[in-house]
């Protein structure tokens, strides 16, 4: 097992969790780039946002809801967040298991629109 995400969920490798259900856990990010910096990974390797089968659809949904409930409980909800799932190389994805970022609790800039 050589995916630090895969250990992580294993309990090999600690983390600050602050959410889990069968399908995906969320643990605080050690390196945040915001006061709020939570990433939501499905327990299920899957490696790039690209490798996700019609089946797996849902589960980025899941990610989706659960990133929302988060943000209420962490009292960003009104204010605004940022949820970002990068992919590939290029897309600056360092972990090759597909992931979510919650990002707020601050102005973020480079907002897209």
């Amino acid at each position: 097992m050589d995916c630090i995400f895969c250990k992580i969920i294993a309990g090999i490798i600690p983390s600050e969790g602050v959410y889990k259900d069968d399908k995906v856990i969320a643990f605080r990010d050690i390196s945040p780039m915001a006061p709020v910096h939570i990433l939501i990974i499905p327990r299920e390797h899957i490696p790039t946002l690209n490798d996700i089968t019609d089946q797996q659809a849902p589960l980025v949904a899941h990610m989706v809801q659960v990133a929302k409930q988060l943000a209420k409980q962490q009292g960003i909800a009104t204010k605004g967040y940022r949820i970002v799932i990068n992919t590939g190389p290029q897309g600056g994805q360092l972990v090759q298991h597909l992931h979510m970022h919650l990002l707020g609790g601050r102005e973020l800039s480079g907002g897209l629109g």
